[in-house]
């Protein structure tokens, strides 16, 4: 496919009936998991009282996908792309409504946790590959725009809203919420977005399982420009330091829900901004960009070391996720620059890099946390960020040509 050129216009984008069904069906289910998110790490900091424990919940929501993103990505190239997305909601759905059951055991619904990220590791690749074939030319990088800053706006929104609703209707009364969102997602989907059949065909011959794994990560490690584009997706383990000791620095400095839903919100709060004046810009314009952004995103971490008020705090987290919109760049770049045939696995693997990067970086931050003060915590995450960052950088300088090219 050959990559568009020219600006975004997401005029074009939303005159698509299947896409305004992606883009509703991608919201709810968005801002139902956020919701879920801060009633679970609210839960397990409440009746734990360990920073390290409830940072461990919140990379329960990442880590799956170091199973899931490799070997489960790849269902969206073998079967048709909107059953996959159909059958992962309706899964989630169901799992979540299980964790929803009252007086269950905390590590139980660790357990469905992980199952539940499981479900979902089809879905984004599914999704991302099925779009230039909803939005073909132009469009896509603007369809991909707008769910990614959708994406943002939802979890402000769930973040947000999240702590409020822990108060209002308790952690099972916020996580049967999240299991309608799955069922309404859904429902969306199955009726307003076309059957088509998987890649090459229904009749075409489906390699084997773990040859589609293996060929995957061989094309990345091959093209060095993908290999770069991984290397920013994996610098989120630094900067997700903040979200991942968001609880235990609103219980420092005094704030209960609210306070961390606010520090929660306040990443994809910049990110949503700003991911709408990126994607507006000129390809040309967001590849030169796109390691200038991705050293910005962890540098006001640094800052942390001062260990500022709530306020600051907040404006801190905020200039961090409005860099981290280079994510708007990086994603839609990789995606076009993939045969459709294996757009499902290698966007996948792209995914799972994320994933457990901001697993891990959850994990570590948690546990540090343990014995070192969270400011300093994330303020140590920012500098690491920062230095990876100029490293990734120098790898996308050499990686070669960055203009369109034809799969």
């Amino acid at each position: 496919m050959a990559e568009p050129t020219g600006r975004a216009r997401y005029r074009e984008v939303f005159a698509s009936a299947e896409f305004r069904a992606l883009f509703v069906a991608h919201t709810v289910s968005t801002v139902g998991d956020q919701f879920a998110r801060v009633a679970l790490t609210v839960l397990v900091f409440r009746d734990t009282g360990s920073p390290a424990w409830a940072a461990i919940t919140y990379a329960l929501t990442f880590l799956p996908d170091l199973v899931g993103g490799p070997l489960l990505a790849g269902l969206a190239d073998r079967y048709p792309r909107r059953a996959v997305m159909v059958c992962s909601d309706v899964t989630r759905a169901v799992l979540v409504a299980v964790m929803a059951v009252p007086a269950l055991p905390w590590p139980v619904v660790c357990g469905l946790l992980v199952l539940l990220q499981l479900a979902g590791a089809p879905a984004v690749p599914a999704r991302t590959a099925l779009l230039p074939h909803v939005l073909p030319g132009p469009a896509f990088r603007a369809g991909a725009a707008a769910l990614s800053t959708v994406s943002q706006a939802a979890q402000v929104a769930g973040f947000a809203a999240g702590g409020v609703l822990v108060i209002a209707v308790g952690t099972g009364g916020v996580l049967l919420l999240d299991a309608v969102s799955f069922a309404v997602s859904a429902a969306l989907v199955a009726w307003r977005v076309k059957p088509r059949p998987r890649p090459g065909g229904d009749g075409a011959a489906r390699p084997g399982w773990w040859r589609a794994v293996t060929a995957g990560a061989v094309l990345v490690w091959r093209d060095r420009r993908l290999l770069a584009l991984v290397g920013f997706a994996a610098l989120s383990a630094f900067y997700i330091s903040g979200e991942a000791l968001a609880v235990p620095l609103a219980d420092g400095l005094g704030g209960g829900p609210v306070a961390a839903g606010l520090l929660f919100a306040a990443y994809p709060a910049g990110c949503a901004v700003a991911s709408l004046v990126v994607a507006t810009r000129p390809e040309a314009v967001q590849l030169r960009a796109l390691p200038v952004l991705a050293v910005a995103t962890s540098a006001p971490l640094v800052a942390c070391a001062l260990d500022p008020g709530l306020p600051a705090l907040v404006l801190l987290f905020v200039a961090s996720g409005a860099a981290s919109s280079y994510h708007a760049i990086a994603s839609p770049t990789f995606a076009l620059w993939t045969p459709d045939e294996a757009r499902a696995q290698v966007y996948g693997l792209a995914v799972t890099v994320l994933k457990i990067a901001q697993g891990l970086g959850v994990a570590a931050a948690g546990l540090a946390a343990e014995r070192v003060p969270p400011h300093q915590v994330v303020a140590a995450g920012g500098v690491l960020g920062v230095l990876a960052a100029l490293g990734v950088g120098v790898l996308w300088r050499r990686s070669g040509d960055h203009r369109p090219v034809k799969g």
